[in-house]
């Protein structure tokens, strides 16, 4: 990894921004579930407390203790999970953990949550035993993104690579293999092709939200992004100011348009995109499921490629979004709640679930080639055998982000003004990101 992820660890208690879709859909109701740990549960099961902000992540979860109760009998547990509105979660929790009482034993915590959970002394369990051992073959950015001085705090769901969508209808239409574009030159050249020979624009644009800028910024080589290592803005760092640059020329060009309701999920977009509006868009992997819900007619119409390099042999790749799962020093079980929570999140057979259950490009690189995740399922059924050919192609270009205590103040104000400014008002974007950079800091 050329850049890693790093926390600035002063963040300020109302940190609220909600990255859209890192870890599927969000639950916006609340249940308590409390339900047994599944096939094999003894009547002396370890009971383990776990929230969550995604009804989805309770579910797997409590599959994943009769998976355990069944190869541990004698270890069994009783995982009572509950689930709560994305905010109620979180502050739920961090009141918990700062009164000292009342936490549950795991817990979920989303990526943009997260370093307000490291301030200080963290009140959670190092994870540093169960996460070391497997690094040879873990993206370990993925969990740099949840570790403060060494010590490793969370467990993530998926690595979250951005990758590029493309309507393989329309690029054969316009004479154009996705694959001989290597670099975001040759996708603006293919894009002028695409949109001379088709009428279409190569792709949209988010105008309101930050997935089309932020993995561009990403994939940009050394230590900083959208935030300094430090955790200073650096929203005018050339580099930067280049990249929505790039994106305002393809703009001007035709060859991107405006996304349809200013976002990638947006009702008019997926209406949009399902008639074949364009003929690409780049987003994280989780994006899959937004395809096949929303955009059924493209079935069969959309291969899944590495994003475009900025030069030759630069990144290809940029992890986004994330929750990662905890264990609270609260929790009179830490050890039983630690190794359960790697065999959940950690293990072979948790990886492949978290691709056969979630359809979560799982961190653990070693079972992206195993027969099971060539398995028939929704997503091969619609986007082919070759998904997780494309991660093994990129799994040493994954770009990680620095999230930090102005991260808040710099996503509202690309989803409230960078973006809009530059490619709706045509404004110059180095004033504008100049401008912003000024404002923050």
């Amino acid at each position: 990894m050329r850049k890693r992820f790093t926390f600035v660890l002063s963040v300020v208690l109302a940190f609220t921004l909600v990255m859209a879709g890192c870890s599927g859909n969000n639950n916006s109701g609340s249940s308590e579930a409390g339900n047994g740990g599944g096939a094999g549960e003894s009547a002396g099961a370890t009971e383990l407390s776990f929230w969550t902000f995604n009804e989805l992540h309770q579910k797997y979860f409590e599959d994943m203790a009769a998976r355990w109760n069944e190869k541990n009998p004698d270890k069994q547990i009783k995982l009572k999970g509950s689930t709560f509105p994305f905010e109620d979660s979180h502050s739920k929790l961090l009141v918990a953990l700062q009164s000292g009482t009342g936490a549950p034993d795991l817990a979920d915590i989303e990526l943009s949550k997260f370093p307000n959970y490291l301030k200080g002394k963290p009140q959670l369990a190092s994870l540093n035993d169960v996460l070391e051992p497997e690094f040879s073959h873990y993206v370990k950015s993925r969990a740099d993104i949840y570790a403060k001085e060494g010590q490793y705090y969370g467990i993530d769901y998926h690595v979250g690579a951005s990758v590029i969508y493309y309507n393989t209808e329309i690029l054969g239409q316009a004479g154009i293999n996705p694959d001989d574009i290597k670099t975001w030159a040759d996708y603006e050249a293919a894009g002028k092709t695409v949109l001379e020979k088709t009428g279409k624009p190569m792709t949209t644009l988010e105008v309101a939200d930050q997935w089309s800028f932020w993995p561009q910024v990403a994939q940009l080589e050394g230590p900083d992004d959208l935030l300094k290592v430090n955790g200073e803005v650096n929203l005018d760092s050339p580099d930067i100011i280049k990249v929505l640059e790039y994106q305002q020329s393809l703009i001007k060009q035709g060859i991107a348009v405006a996304a349809p309701g200013n976002i990638h999920h947006a009702e008019e977009y997926y209406g949009f995109m399902n008639q074949g509006g364009a003929a690409s868009v780049w987003m994280p992997m989780w994006y899959m499921g937004r395809f096949i819900e929303y955009m059924p007619d493209l079935k069969g119409k959309i291969a899944i490629k590495p994003m475009p390099a900025w030069s030759e042999g630069a990144p290809r790749s940029a992890g986004m979004g994330g929750t990662g799962t905890v264990v609270t020093l609260q929790s009179k079980h830490q050890e039983l709640a630690k190794e359960f929570l790697a065999f959940a999140k950690l293990s072979v057979d948790g990886n492949i679930q978290l691709w056969k259950q979630m359809g979560f490009d799982p961190p653990r690189t070693d079972v992206w080639d195993m027969p099971e995740l060539k398995e028939a399922n929704k997503f091969t059924d619609y986007f082919g055998d070759g998904i997780f050919n494309v991660l093994t192609e990129v799994k040493d270009e994954i770009e990680g982000v620095n999230i930090g205590e102005k991260t808040p103040e710099v996503f509202d104000a690309i989803d409230t003004q960078i973006v809009f400014r530059a490619l709706v008002n045509n404004e110059d974007p180095a004033a504008v990101l100049k401008e912003i950079a000024a404002q923050l800091k």
